[in-house]
């Protein structure tokens, strides 16, 4: 990166479905500079290209040679080959989730990446959902954890299973609320539509005791993307999709409820009430912030929220699942 400037020159690999949102949002972000895009198919290479006004590369290693990072949408078998080439070529890494296919390439990454001191984040989106980030001043400690992802089909993204393709959200969302070791799991798919498993459940135990019970599915009538968390006295549900959260705690009766706060009374227990709480989402596009926090963990030069490490330990937990299912 020019040392004289904080703007960062990035370049879009695979403008796909999802690599076309890239380039939309990073030329909205202040300080960076698309200064090209590459994919292997030319019409939708030149497709985009116009729709942006954004400079096409037909060869990737000049792309590399002009940039500072690159963000990486290509299909998930491609990560890890498109990946090195560019930490060979100096560049920061965006990639899209999951990190790559196997957790011995993932580890092939984390390596090259320290040893070029170059950044690695990983497209594991909710961090950045509104509706987590809500949950950031909240005391947020699960002792069992429910989730629900379910989509309709479609033909995008069934070169992985949907444990790869969808629950790694969850999972990699689970770890960063679960500080402690996986013990036991156990899991179950079945495939529908596609020569994967469309929809899968895994029931994840960890030291601490906490147990996470993950369901996705690709082949659902409607979209659906929960998470309810429950600890000591709370109650937590997260809608990624429709963007709410709400919190039930009980408390003694005889504490001052915050300002906002509905109280109920606990059935059963005269001397608590139930406190209904709904904390504030703030409208945003998760996508943007994401991009946005891995631009300026560059300029800052600091490890991203979401991390290579973070995203092969989200990996390697999927494949452990994905294993017991296949067995």
């Amino acid at each position: 990166m020019d040392k004289t400037s904080n703007q960062v020159k990035i370049g879009v690999i695979g403008v796909g479905y999802l690599g076309n949102y890239h380039v939309q949002q990073l030329q909205q972000i202040e300080n960076s500079i698309v200064v090209g895009i590459y994919d292997s198919d030319k019409n939708r290479l030149s497709k985009i290209s116009n729709d942006y006004s954004v400079k096409a590369f037909s060869d990737i290693d000049d792309l590399l040679r002009k940039c500072d990072a690159v963000s990486i949408a290509t299909p998930t078998s491609t990560h890890h080959l498109v990946a090195q080439k560019a930490l060979s070529a100096g560049c920061h890494l965006f990639i899209e989730k999951p990190i790559t296919q196997t957790v011995e390439e993932a580890q092939n990454l984390l390596e090259m990446s320290s040893k070029n001191k170059k950044i690695i984040q990983v497209g594991h989106i909710e961090q950045f959902n509104p509706a987590f980030l809500a949950l950031d001043k909240q005391h947020i400690s699960p002792m069992f954890i429910e989730s629900h992802r379910l989509a309709p089909f479609n033909p995008r993204g069934i070169d992985v299973p949907v444990v790869l393709d969808l629950m790694i959200h969850d999972i990699e969302i689970v770890l960063s609320l679960v500080k402690s070791k996986v013990t036991e799991i156990r899991a179950s798919g079945v495939k529908v539509a596609s020569t994967s498993e469309d929809i899968a459940n895994a029931r994840i135990e960890f030291q601490n005791g906490c147990i996470a019970n993950l369901t996705a599915s690709r082949i659902s009538q409607k979209k659906m993307r929960k998470m309810r968390l429950f600890q000591e006295n709370t109650y937590v549900t997260v809608d990624f999709l429709e963007g709410i959260v709400e919190m039930y705690e009980t408390h003694d009766k005889n504490i001052t409820a915050p300002k906002n706060t509905q109280v109920f009374p606990f059935d059963g227990h005269e001397e608590k009430v139930v406190w209904y709480v709904k904390p504030e989402v703030k409208p945003a596009n998760a996508l943007r912030l994401e991009l946005e926090h891995f631009i300026e963990s560059i300029s800052l030069e600091k490890i991203p929220d979401v991390d290579g490490k973070n995203a092969t330990d989200a990996l390697h937990l999927a494949i452990e699942i994905q294993n017991i299912i296949e067995k």
